[in-house]
């Protein structure tokens, strides 16, 4: 349940900060990259039933 609740927000968070938006156009890529890995870390822990 709780690995469900972190990829959804992360998925959000990842779509927050992609830089298509105005607000977060001069960011560049390095924060959706980033939440991107924490993503694909979750995502591999909740597949392996460690989370």
């Amino acid at each position: 349940m709780i690995g469900t609740v972190l990829i959804v927000l992360l998925i959000l968070a990842l779509l927050g900060v992609f830089p298509r938006w105005s607000h977060s156009r001069n960011w560049g890529y390095a924060p959706s990259g980033g939440i991107g890995m924490v993503l694909l870390i979750i995502v591999v822990l909740v597949l392996l039933g460690r989370l």
